[in-house]
Parts: structure tokens; C-alpha cells; sequence
């Protein structure tokens, strides 16, 4: 779903294509929705938002409808009316902090267009009557910080080193910095340009529930002082409030709950992710500064700008097999085999020198976590599996790629042995 359609107009043909000119959202790989021109970016559940909304708004109804209205004249000065005010424009606050939460960038890091370039080279390997080196990406980079020696992992998808601390979310198909969770209340991955208004966001929500908490109980009291009644009986007057009592406790649980443990996550600088999966209580935390400092990093530093610029215009190519320029062949349609396919990614239970390990190795069905602990299973890879880049000759078993590059001494096409394979990338 897109706020704006591309234009219908094509460019100039170009190498047996066409180009259009369009917007980066509109050609964006990742499975994120996009509003009014690509100036919002939500998750694939956004209807979930929804239901967070109604979640919120059906109880304040309540609330000003049977309790709020019936307090307006119970306080001197008619010092009543404040109460229905404040549930209202807090509600509208607590909306607000889920929508910008929900609808901004969480920090997506750009896909690459090609796999970085490989950086060992083991034996030659013959293919066919051409004497052809194997290339091999490693799977893991080891970078410092703060002293700790950590790994960085590739990602297939995106075809990059994922930054510390970054990881794919299998939801949103995204590699995402400061990778704290894909929430599904929100819809929306949880990451360092969103965190803080996303913690926000549920401390509010608390803040909503105690309030409707407590006033229902003042109009209870009230009824029970006026009509000179048992706790029970004045219950019994005004089930509205039974029933809000009732829902504010239980969210209470849960918002407050969430509250309380992001607050212990912000204090020992780690995100949901990496307390989940690394357990940091028996080795050192390499992003931990202490309390204030860590405090300081989440509401006082500025939020980094977006590295994505989605309304940005770009050319896209058709996707048809061409004639390149120097006699190659580039194919974006092969279809993928089998064994092209991209394997289950395993955790890597090693040491690497200083008793850590992977900050973003990813197991299971995704890449990323969700509130739910659910997920979809992530999609295909674009980049070459690393550690195994191998390069086949062009006619082996008749099987394509979707990002083949082949070179030749002619541009044609019959798949013949004669021409001189220079480069796959393989899904």
C-alpha cells in the first residue's frame, strides 16, 4: 500500500529496457508500508494500530462518559471539569507518542545494491576448461568497542556488515540500528531512532490507567459518603466503574510491567534483544557507562537523522534481461533453485578472545524478536552466501541466479561454454 502511485510516464529505452523515475518508497525491498508520499513509514501489521487505539480511546469514552461527567460538580469552584480535561488531552498525548512512534523510521541501515567485495581467495577450482579462483566472504567481522573485542555478522539480505548492535527484523525484512524488538502493539520495529518516544509511549499509557484508576475509585468513595453505603453498595451503583477498575488494573500489569523492565533495560544501557539473547549478567556489558550517563543517551542525545531519504527520486530499470555494455549478460529473472536458497543461520558458540560473543548472530525462524515471539520466515537473500561464493560456468545444470553478471567475447545468448564467467552473485 502506497500514499502516491508511481507515474505512468517511462523514460528513454534504455540497453533493451525502459526507465521510469519515481520515489525510493515506491521501489523499497523491505516489507514496510508507506503514507502520504512516503513521508510515513509503518510496519506490515499496521492494523495492529488500530486495535492499540481502541484499546486506549473505548475506555476514557467510559470514563467521561459515566464517571468524569458525574464528578464535574463534586469539587468546589467547579474544579470537576479538570478531571474530564486531563483524561481527554491526555489520551489525545498517549495517541500522539503511538502514532510518531509507530509511523517514523526506527533506524533502518540502507541494503547495498552488491555484496561488499570478498576479501580471501582459496584454491583454484576448474570449471569447465577455465581455471577459476573460489571466493569466500567471511561470515563474521570482529570489531572493538569499548575495549570488547565483539562479531559483527553479514547479512545476506541487505548485503552488508551489520553495525554493533544492529540486526534484521523478519517482520519488517529491515536491518535496523540499536535493534530493540519488533512490537506488534505498534506496529512497528522498536530501534534507536524511535526507542525513546517508544518507552514514552508506554510510560504514558501507565501513567492513563492509573489516573482512570483512581478516579473511579473517588467517585465510588463519593457515592458511598453521600448515600451512606458500604464500599460493595456504592460498587453496585456504578458498574461503569467496576468495569473500568477492573480493565485499568490488568493494563496496568502489563504497561506498567513493560514500564518498569524498559526502565531497568535503560539504566544497564542494553536493548530487549540483548537481554533475551546474550544475558549479560555474567560477562561485561560493553555499552553499559553507568546509570546517569546511560539515561542520558536515550533522552538527552540527539536523535540521529534518517539514513534513508524515501521521497528521494531515483531511476529504476525495468526488470528484463538486456544487453549490456562490452558484450554481458545482467538477468534479474532466473529463477532461484533450491539449493540457492538461503540456509537456517546457527548461533556461534565460540569464543573469540575476550569471552564474547555475537552481538547480532540471529537463529530460527528470523532475524529479529517480537512482543509476541512470533515472526515470518525471513525473506530470500539478494547478496551471495557468504563463506561458499563460488563461480560455476554459465550453462551448469541450467541454473540462474537472480543477480548474474556474465562477461564474454560476445553478447550472445545461447549459453555457450566459450564465454568466460566474471562474477555471480548468489542468493
Amino acid at each position: 500500500m502506497y500514499g502516491v502511485h508511481p507515474p505512468k510516464n517511462s523514460g528513454d529505452a534504455v540497453g533493451g529496457g525502459t526507465t521510469e523515475v519515481i520515489r525510493t518508497y515506491q521501489t523499497w525491498k523491505g516489507s514496510n508500508i508507506f503514507f502520504l508520499g512516503g513521508r510515513f513509514i509503518f510496519g506490515p501489521d499496521i492494523r495492529s494500530i488500530f486495535i492499540s487505539i481502541f484499546l486506549i480511546v473505548a475506555p476514557v469514552v467510559v470514563f467521561c462518559a459515566f464517571v468524569a461527567r458525574k464528578l464535574l460538580d463534586k469539587f468546589s469552584h467547579h474544579s470537576g471539569i479538570s478531571i474530564m480535561v486531563i483524561a481527554i488531552v491526555f489520551t489525545i498525548y498517549v495517541i500522539t507518542l503511538l502514532l510518531i512512534t509507530s509511523g517514523r523510521d526506527p533506524g533502518i541501515v540502507p541494503r547495498n545494491t552488491h555484496p561488499p567485495e570478498p576479501e580471501m581467495i582459496d584454491q583454484n577450482t576448474e570449471v569447465g576448461s577455465v581455471q577459476t579462483p573460489q571466493l569466500r566472504l567471511p561470515r563474521f567481522k570482529e570489531v572493538i568497542v569499548n575495549g570488547c573485542t565483539l562479531k559483527v555478522k553479514y547479512c545476506d539480505t541487505c548485503m552488508l556488515y551489520r553495525p554493533a548492535r544492529c540486526s534484521h527484523c523478519s517482520i519488517c525484512d529491515n536491518c535496523v540500528e540499536r535493534f530493540d524488538h519488533h512490537c506488534p502493539w505498534v506496529g512497528q520495529c522498536i530501534g534507536l531512532r524511535n526507542y525513546r518516544f517508544f518507552f514514552m509511549f508506554v510510560s504514558s499509557a501507565t501513567l492513563l490507567c492509573i489516573y482512570v484508576f483512581a478516579f473511579c475509585w473517588v467517585y465510588v468513595v463519593k457515592i458511598k459518603n453521600s448515600e451512606e453505603t458500604s464500599i460493595w453498595g456504592a460498587l453496585v451503583k456504578t458498574p461503569a466503574s467496576i468495569v473500568l477498575i477492573i480493565y485499568t488494573f490488568i493494563c496496568v500489569w502489563f504497561v506498567g510491567g513493560l514500564t518498569v523492565f524498559h526502565l531497568y533495560l535503560i539504566s544497564t544501557n542494553q536493548s530487549t534483544y540483548e537481554n533475551f539473547r546474550y544475558r549479560y549478567d555474567q560477562s561485561v556489558n560493553p555499552y553499559n557507562r553507568g546509570v546517569i550517563n546511560n539515561f542520558k543517551e536515550v533522552f538527552w542525545r540527539s536523535i540521529p537523522p534518517s539514513k534513508n531519504n524515501f521521497r528521494a527520486v531515483v531511476v529504476r530499470e525495468s526488470e528484463t534481461v538486456h544487453q549490456a555494455s562490452g558484450g554481458g549478460l545482467v538477468n534479474s529473472n532466473l529463477e532461484k533453485t533450491p539449493s540457492d536458497r538461503e540456509i537456517d543461520d546457527r548461533k556461534v558458540t565460540g569464543d573469540n578472545g575476550s569471552g564474547r560473543v555475537d552481538q547480532n548472530e540471529q537463529t530460527g525462524h528470523g532475524e529479529g524478536h517480537s512482543d509476541l515471539r512470533g515472526g515470518q520466515p525471513r525473506r530470500s537473500s539478494w547478496g551471495r552466501r557468504s563463506g561458499s561464493w563460488e563461480l560455476p560456468s554459465d550453462n551448469a545444470s541450467g541454473r540462474g541466479d537472480s543477480n548474474r553478471i556474465i562477461g564474454g567475447s560476445s553478447g550472445s545468448l545461447d549459453g555457450s561454454r566459450g564465454g568466460q564467467l566474471t562474477g555471480q552473485y548468489r542468493q
